[in-house]
């Protein structure tokens, strides 16, 4: 009798637990505020800009959720996390959406979190001044490299390493920016983290020409916005989202058009994602104008990568895997329907 009791209370504590942590959406629209992490600052994802306001890639997302959801893309409580920080933050409630971390299967298996869809195909590579005459990642045998704990780039390098057969020294720090600062210092002869990352680091160093980034590009970082493990509804919400930015750019659908759009264009599909027939809005528990909200709050995909990456930007990086599947990239929306 003892154990059929404790096994009762058991599952009423479980019972319990998940009650209190369920329904992300729910609680995003009852707090009229969508709580959203961010990096330290990383300029291109996320990073005060010059009046203090967060911008950037990983931002913009969140605004489209937020302008889907709420019907404001201001109504956001950003919460800078360090890396180590960022898979716990969501894990346990404290964001209700993280910006783009790398998907892996120790993350999405093990750690209480789900990942929703791929926001930007990056790699890892290594940053040195160009003083030190390198050309190549092989050059860099027997050299101390920079690194941020908690992230995939620990591991990375030291697999690179191994499988080149050389020998780096991992000098490992707890934050992007004082990694950075490190390898600038001297303290480190290079440093490593994703390429995008790299490029926005020594986009904003006092001397930004005298750092390289060298060719190799030796992990895979699928950097993807990741939510609560077990809030299917949640997760479906954000992935969706992100597909409409995209099939909105495969559309031709943009912030300045998208109301004309909506009331003119005779494509089914766009008829459909523009709310203008059908009803997939009930399909995420919004409303039809849900995707149209989204799209005038941040545009489309394309419109997201060239205000925080493209030619008009200080980062300058070029679309590549980034480009539609159209385009020859990797980018592809599931189809809304």
């Amino acid at each position: 009798m003892k154990s059929v009791c404790k096994l009762f209370m058991v599952i009423a504590l479980l019972s319990i637990t998940a009650s209190a942590m369920a329904g992300t959406l729910q609680k995003v629209q009852e707090n009229k505020e969508l709580v959203l992490g961010v990096s330290e600052g990383v300029a291109g994802f996320s990073a005060p800009d010059s009046n203090g306001k967060w911008a950037g890639f990983d931002v913009d997302m969140g605004k489209a959720v937020a302008a889907a959801v709420l019907k404001d893309p201001n109504a956001i409580k950003f919460v800078p996390l360090a890396s180590k920080q960022k898979i716990v933050a969501v894990s346990s409630g404290q964001v209700d959406l993280s910006r783009g971390t790398t998907w892996t299967m120790k993350r999405d298996c093990k750690q209480g979190v789900d990942f929703t869809a791929v926001l930007f195909y990056d790699g890892q590579g290594l940053m040195v001044k160009k003083s030190q005459g390198v050309s190549k990642a092989l050059d860099l045998d027997g050299a101390s490299v920079a690194v941020v704990s908690g992230t995939t780039s620990e591991l990375n390098v030291a697999d690179f390493a191994r499988a080149n057969n050389i020998k780096l020294e991992i000098v490992v720090f707890e934050s992007k920016k004082e990694a950075f600062n490190a390898y600038v210092a001297g303290r480190a002869d290079a440093f490593t983290t994703d390429i995008s990352q790299l490029a926005s680091l020594r986009a904003g160093a006092a001397n930004p020409d005298g750092h390289i980034i060298l060719p190799e590009v030796f992990s895979k970082e699928p950097l993807c916005p990741f939510v609560r493990h077990g809030d299917q509804q949640w997760k479906d919400l954000v992935t969706w989202v992100l597909f409409g930015l995209i099939e909105a750019e495969e559309k031709g659908i943009t912030q300045a058009n998208v109301l004309t759009m909506k009331a003119s264009s005779t494509d089914p599909v766009i008829q459909r994602m523009l709310g203008a027939t059908g009803d997939v809005g009930s399909f995420v528990d919004l409303d039809n104008d849900w995707l149209v909200r989204a799209v005038q709050a941040v545009g489309n995909y394309g419109e997201m990568y060239d205000r925080n990456f493209g030619p008009d930007s200080a980062l300058k990086i070029p679309r590549g895997h980034n480009n539609l599947w159209t385009k020859g990239g990797l980018i592809y929306a599931m189809p809304i329907r």
